[in-house]
C-alpha cells in the first residue's frame, strides 16, 4: 500500500511539472507572438506623423508644428522627438517605476540646432525613440534637470510619407573647403525627397544625382539647385562642377543626411 501511495504521488507530481512547463511555454510563445505584433505596418521609409501628450508642458518643439519625424525600417520604427530645450534630459521606453531600475535602458540626448520661421537659431535636445504602435497610447518616461521621473501616456498619430522637413546634411569630398547649408529644407511627395541645397560658393553652374543634370534654381548670390534623392537613409554620391577654376571642372562630394526634423 506504501509503494502505492509513493507511486501515486510521484504521477501528481510529474502532471503537476509537465502543466508548469506547458504554462511556461505557452506564456514563452505568446511574449514572442506580442513581440512580432509591436513591429508597424508600415513600409521601409520615412514618414512626418503628429505627436501628442497627456501634458501640456510635454510636447515637441514648436517649430515642428506638433509633428515628429518617423523613420521606419523592417517594421521597426523610430521617433525623432525634438524637444523645445534641454530641461528634458532623458527619456524611458515605459513606466517611470522601471527607468529608476538599476541598468535601466535610458534614452539619451543629442544636441540639435532648430531654426525658426523667423530665421532665429536654437540649440536644443531631441530623442530618438522606438514606436511601438501608431493610434494608440504607449508609456514614455521623462526626467528633467532636476531629477524627477514622469509618467505620461504619448500618442502618434496621421503619419503620412508627404511633408515638409528640415535635413541636417553633412558634406564630404572635394578639397575640403566648400560646404552646404544646413539645416535645408525638404518636401516629401510619392516617396521622392526634394532638397533645396544651398552651396557656400556662386560658382557651381551644374549638379548631378542618380544619373540626372540638375542647373541652379537663382541667379545671384551663392548656387542653389532643388535636388531630387530617391532615399535619404544612406550617403549619396553626387557630381558638382564648379567654374571657380582656370577651366571647368567637375568634384564628385557624398552628401550625407544626418537626421530630418519634421516642419
Amino acid at each position: 500500500m506504501k509503494n502505492q501511495f509513493k507511486t501515486l504521488a510521484f504521477l501528481v507530481i510529474a502532471a503537476l511539472s509537465l502543466s508548469a512547463c506547458g504554462t511556461a511555454k505557452k506564456a514563452d510563445t505568446t511574449k514572442t507572438e506580442q513581440k512580432t505584433q509591436a513591429k508597424l505596418s508600415l513600409e521601409d521609409g520615412i514618414y512626418q506623423a503628429k505627436f501628442t501628450t497627456d501634458n501640456r508642458m510635454f510636447h515637441v518643439n514648436e517649430a515642428c508644428n506638433g509633428k515628429a519625424t518617423l523613420t521606419v525600417k523592417g517594421g521597426e520604427g523610430t521617433l525623432h522627438l525634438v524637444m523645445p530645450s534641454k530641461n528634458v534630459v532623458n527619456l524611458f521606453s515605459g513606466v517611470a517605476s522601471d527607468a529608476k531600475k538599476k541598468g535601466a535602458e535610458l534614452i539619451q540626448p543629442t544636441e540639435e540646432e532648430i531654426t525658426f520661421e523667423d530665421g532665429l537659431k536654437e540649440s536644443v535636445y531631441a530623442f530618438d525613440v522606438p514606436l511601438p504602435v501608431v493610434d494608440q497610447e504607449f508609456d514614455l518616461a521623462l526626467v528633467g534637470t532636476k531629477g524627477k521621473w514622469y509618467d505620461h501616456k504619448v500618442k502618434v498619430t496621421d503619419v503620412t510619407s508627404e511633408g515638409e522637413f528640415f535635413a541636417d546634411l553633412s558634406l564630404e569630398g572635394g578639397s575640403g573647403r566648400a560646404s552646404i547649408m544646413s539645416p535645408a529644407k525638404v518636401t516629401a511627395k510619392d516617396k521622392v525627397y526634394t532638397v533645396l541645397l544651398e552651396w557656400s560658393s556662386p560658382y557651381y553652374d551644374y549638379m548631378i544625382v542618380d544619373g540626372k543634370t540638375y542647373k541652379p534654381v537663382n541667379k545671384d548670390g551663392n548656387s542653389i539647385f532643388e535636388v531630387s534623392f530617391q532615399d535619404l537613409s544612406k550617403p549619396v554620391k553626387v557630381i558638382a562642377d564648379t567654374v571657380a577654376m582656370s577651366k571647368p571642372h567637375e568634384i564628385e562630394y557624398t552628401i550625407t543626411c544626418n537626421h530630418l526634423t519634421a516642419h
